[in-house]
């Protein structure tokens, strides 16, 4: 027979339940005050940590990215993968859209890449060229420039820059640092329905969707938000480089 005394918690943990609802409690309106609400279902501001976007985006860059784009799925909404698995109000990418993403073989990592294929395109890269279902990205030449930390290579070094305009209009500089590199020239990659293929503007200093084994297509649900605006950006010395703030392209 169960006696009653025996079921009724101490004091002290009976002291602890009591805490943890009036903290609760008073979470409520900051978790819905409209700084979280921006945070969490609007925008979600990320770092940039390494040169695989350059000249788009730098190291020391603070980016904006909207998470209302796409819809939400479970990358995007804090706490949700438990109970979400695919995305509400979805819609797609488009070519050259700059996005924030979890890859199908790093689910806790965030990346930042450029939409360059859709599903059922073809992609290939023939001597540092992109092709988009068998034909030529137009690409134009640019003045080249000091590749600093770019290319990992000396200080006097040079890069050389292209502006690439795919087919509907999305245009952006990318830097070639050394001719026939080791991702210059691939086999054709056919993108898989409901997944989009990602590159780096830093061509020759970017693990994307060109090396199948570590990174490879990226699932649709997978996406976080598109990145939209730089509103912060600091040089290697720590000082403001106010010439890169406003929106990206």
């Amino acid at each position: 027979m169960t006696i009653v005394q025996d079921t009724i918690r101490p004091p002290a943990a009976r002291s602890r339940e009591w805490k943890v609802i009036v903290i609760l409690i008073l979470l409520v309106p900051v978790l819905w005050s409209p700084l979280i609400l921006l945070r969490f279902a609007l925008y979600q501001p990320f770092s940039i940590p390494s040169n695989s976007m350059v000249p788009t985006l730098m190291v020391g860059d603070y980016v904006f990215a909207a998470k209302y784009a796409y819809g939400y799925g479970r990358y995007s909404l804090p706490f949700a993968s438990s109970w979400i698995s695919r995305r509400v109000f979805a819609a797609d990418p488009e070519y050259g859209d700059i996005v924030v993403f979890r890859t199908a073989k790093d689910n806790s990592t965030d990346y930042v890449k450029r939409v360059i294929g859709l599903p059922g395109d073809r992609i290939q890269m023939l001597q540092g060229q992109l092709f988009l279902n068998d034909k030529p990205v137009t690409r134009v030449a640019l003045k080249e420039t000091p590749a600093g930390s770019a290319c990992g290579v000396d200080d006097d070094a040079t890069v050389k820059r292209w502006r690439e305009t795919l087919p509907n209009g999305a245009s952006y500089v990318t830097y070639d640092c050394v001719d026939n590199g080791y991702l210059d020239n691939t086999n054709v990659f056919t993108v898989p329905p409901g997944h989009f293929f990602v590159l780096g503007d830093n061509r020759d200093n970017s693990t994307d969707s060109r090396m199948m084994s570590a990174f490879g297509f990226v699932p649709m649900d997978n996406l976080v938000g598109k990145l939209t605006r730089i509103f912060w950006s600091l040089d290697e010395d720590g000082e403001p480089r106010f010439e890169r703030l406003g929106r990206v392209e």
